[in-house]
């Protein structure tokens, strides 16, 4: 394939040079992006980091590898007085540099990653017993500990808070939601915007994640626009290891170097995809990298039920489809209640839309209302009234009530779809085995979203918890080392935020952190070794 013009290509190749900057530019112009029929040589420029995903995860490791580095503020006092000791030994050291196993050592938190807890206990100090402490650190720009990286996404930054529904308020307050070193609320404060609760909606995140990349200076690692077609190994196989290992017992100086070089391009990664450009043409590149940071998070493939009829146009399983239905008018009349499947906030999100609509609603799910792992169980009243309204409508407007089933709304706890109908009717189980049928308007499946790693080789299965498994951030997250978020399967491969079982904002962060202290490691001693005149290759120094 080529690329649509001689134009798009020269301004794509352009915003690589401007990228690295004017110093590196010759070696830009080596091709650091290049056409497929293209095979790859050792003239090839390799970049130190490729981020895929460009959400609050993506955006936090960029800021890392920028340079900013947190250290403890001269003033502060931590309320963990252990952890306040262990700060206090290495004051004179950003966290960064500091050993991050001997810091979360004796945490707990809501994370099961260690490092995101003290990194939320240090930016949110006790947030879980409800006090609204400050930071314990202030932000250094260290332009000594920049990392070239390029942070990829397929629209602007801020990732899937874009799409998000936007009538609809977020879980986290919005200070959970902020990214390092600047304050929501300030930021909103400044724009004169109206925050009427701690909690905010969604299109307002999205404003600040686009905002933060501009004031914190990263937009020159950012490209929009860009969709991942493959993600692989270069040079990968036994028999190639086996031959670069006899080549080591042979001292000529040329095959010495010819070695270096293939165990160099063996480490590195191959990113492939396109650019989609102004006009809607598609731009193909590909880029070589040291190091891939996976930050997609999870909202690619809707969840399914995998049951006969979901597939037709009346089944719908996102917020937006169902809220572009109603704003259309397709829904206005309807005689027919809507089916909304699932019980999660999402699928509570749905029945709000719906019952402030005054359109009946049918809503089926497979717990019991009493199972303690239900979400609303783990949220205050107070804070989160409106989720607590639909809780109860689940617990007392169920159809085993005596409210009638074409009232507003009607509960079908412990039931499963069997299936869909053509002639818009669902068939029901509960749990003793017996079926229902019931007509609807439409149906809205909302039981979670995986995410798409179809650009890893067999999409990512062999990189879980559970091998040959789909990637999900509850049941088979990614397996990382717990302290360098290094993929524990594949080297030179991290992960961070929902991929690796962190949901919120407040916790992938701690992600960002164990890979820049990783990171920053591996760069100091490639450093040395170049310094020394034993390193060397493609990379960028």
């Amino acid at each position: 394939r080529t690329y649509s013009s001689a134009e798009t290509e020269g301004q794509l190749l352009n915003s690589f040079v401007q990228y690295f900057g004017d110093s590196l530019g010759r070696k830009i112009k080596r091709m650091p992006l290049i056409e497929e029929t293209v095979i790859p040589g050792d003239s090839l420029l390799t970049l130190p980091v490729v981020i895929i995903g460009n959400g609050p995860s993506g955006i936090c490791l960029s800021y890392l590898l920028s340079g900013y580095r947190p250290y403890l503020s001269p003033e502060a006092i931590h309320p963990n007085p252990i952890l306040h000791t262990k700060l206090e030994e290495a004051r004179h050291l950003s966290i960064v540099d500091q050993d991050l196993e001997y810091l979360s050592e004796g945490l707990e938190g809501r994370s099961s990653n260690p490092v995101a807890v003290l990194f939320d206990t240090l930016l949110h100090p006790d947030a879980d017993f409800g006090y609204d402490y400050p930071p314990v650190l202030h932000w250094k720009l260290e332009q000594h500990n920049y990392i070239p990286h390029i942070v990829l996404g397929k629209g602007p930054p801020g990732g899937a808070w874009h799409s998000m529904e936007g009538s609809m308020l977020t879980i986290s307050f919005g200070d959970w939601m902020e990214l390092p070193g600047l304050s929501f609320k300030e930021w909103a404060a400044s724009k004169r915007r109206n925050i009427k609760s701690d909690r905010v909606m969604p299109e307002e995140i999205a404003c600040y994640y686009k905002h933060y990349v501009k004031v914190m200076g990263l937009q020159k690692n950012f490209r929009d626009n860009v969709y991942i077609t493959s993600v692989s190994r270069l040079y990968r196989g036994k028999d190639e290891e086996d031959t670069s290992q006899r080549n080591e017992d042979i001292s000529t100086e040329h095959l010495e170097m010819e070695d270096e070089q293939k165990s160099l391009i063996k480490r590195n990664w191959e990113v492939r995809g396109y650019q989609r450009a102004t006009d809607g043409s598609h731009v193909p590149f590909c880029l070589f990298a040291e190091n891939v940071a996976l930050a997609t998070g999870t909202f690619d493939s809707p969840g399914r039920l995998q049951v006969e009829g979901e597939d037709y146009p009346f089944v719908l399983h996102s917020m937006s489809d169902f809220g572009a239905a109603i704003s259309k008018g397709k829904l206005r009349g309807k005689a027919d209640p809507v089916l909304i499947v699932g019980a999660g906030l999402t699928a509570a999100d749905a029945v709000l839309c719906a019952y402030n609509n005054n359109i009946p609603i049918i809503h089926v799910f497979r717990r019991r209302v009493t199972d303690t792992s239900l979400i609303f169980k783990q949220l205050p009243k107070k804070l989160y009234p409106e989720y607590h309204k639909v809780y109860h409508m689940m617990c007392t407007q169920s159809h085993t009530t005596d409210s009638s089933q074409h009232s507003a709304y009607t509960s079908f706890p412990e039931h499963n779809v069997l299936s869909f109908k053509p002639e818009m009717k669902c068939v029901l189980q509960s749990a003793s085995g017996l079926k229902k049928i019931l007509k609807f308007s439409v149906a809205l499946v909302l039981i979670g979203s995986h995410p798409n790693l179809f650009f890893l080789k067999d999409q990512g299965h062999s990189i879980g918890h559970h091998s040959n498994q789909p990637i999900t951030c509850k049941g088979n997250p990614i397996e990382i080392d717990p302290y360098t978020y290094e993929c524990t399967k594949e080297a030179n491969l991290f992960a961070l935020g929902p991929l690796v079982g962190d949901n919120f904002v407040r916790f992938l962060k701690g992600g960002a952190l164990g890979i820049a202290r990783c990171l920053a490691i591996r760069q100091k001693k490639k450093h040395e070794l170049i310094e020394s005149g034993d390193g060397g290759g493609d990379g960028v120094p």
